[in-house]
């Protein structure tokens, strides 16, 4: 079993960086992803030029701080401050929002290509990547920048979760086609690694290679922190191996 174990919110705080290349450095994380726009992005990227055994990716990002470009048509989703707001999810999106999100995000990995990193893969803040309106959008990026690989919308489930009828055959449908439209790599699997560790702990075991969403420095996230650096690895009856998105 292949596991890559992302960090999201890379550049959200000088915390979050800390804790993030703490285990980065400690090679409990494998993998980042970095918010463009974020208060603590220089900072970021400069560190990250350290950890070479590490990838780097883009958290796409139109739900927090300010956007890099100034369009009139991104308004409905920004606040009274012109920062962006959380509403990403309950919108409908014009043909004029969406060109002005493609435009953010080019500028989003332009910002990160000009501080030095050699974007690896996509993510997204709030899993905003996966809104079918947007997908268009996230593919004519990747075609841009030449991005073949990207994260999967969730697909393995803790065993408490009351999923609503067609949730798991809509995700099966939109991971098809993110893999299918330009050829794009993901992993076999994505989950958060809490899901992920409960499973395991109840003999649940993998084949091919699964990403494993972390937030390390969150405040809700302290659990989550602690598990990453337990032995968990030997709760597995499967051989793992942690790679990056550089391997996959």
């Amino acid at each position: 079993m292949k596991v890559i174990l992302n960090a999201d919110d890379l550049g959200y705080s000088a915390e979050v960086n800390h804790k993030i290349f703490a285990l980065i450095d400690r090679g409990r994380v494998t993998s980042a992803t970095l918010l463009a726009n974020g208060p603590a992005i220089d900072a970021a990227t400069s560190e990250a030029r350290r950890y070479p055994q590490a990838s780097f990716g883009l958290h796409l990002n139109i739900t927090e701080f300010s956007p890099l470009t100034d369009s009139f048509d991104l308004a409905p989703l920004l606040n009274q401050r012109g920062e962006f707001s959380s509403v990403a999810h309950q919108i409908k999106y014009s043909s004029a929002l969406r060109r002005a999100i493609f435009e953010e995000w080019c500028a989003q990995i332009r910002r990160l290509t000009e501080l030095g990193i050699q974007v690896s893969h996509i993510d997204s803040h709030h899993h905003v990547h996966t809104i079918p309106q947007l997908f268009s959008v996230l593919k004519r990026v990747q075609m841009k920048f030449a991005i073949r690989k990207d994260r999967l919308t969730r697909n393995v489930f803790d065993r408490r979760e009351k999923l609503r009828v067609g949730l798991v055959p809509a995700k099966a449908v939109w991971n098809f086609a993110l893999r299918n439209v330009y050829q794009t790599t993901t992993t076999d699997s994505f989950t958060s690694f809490e899901t992920f560790h409960s499973r395991l702990a109840t003999g649940q075991s993998w084949k091919g290679c699964i990403e494993l969403m972390t937030h390390p420095g969150g405040t809700e996230s302290l659990g989550e922190t602690h598990l990453l650096s337990t032995a968990w690895e030997s709760l597995s009856s499967e051989t793992v191996k942690l790679i990056n998105y550089n391997e996959l």
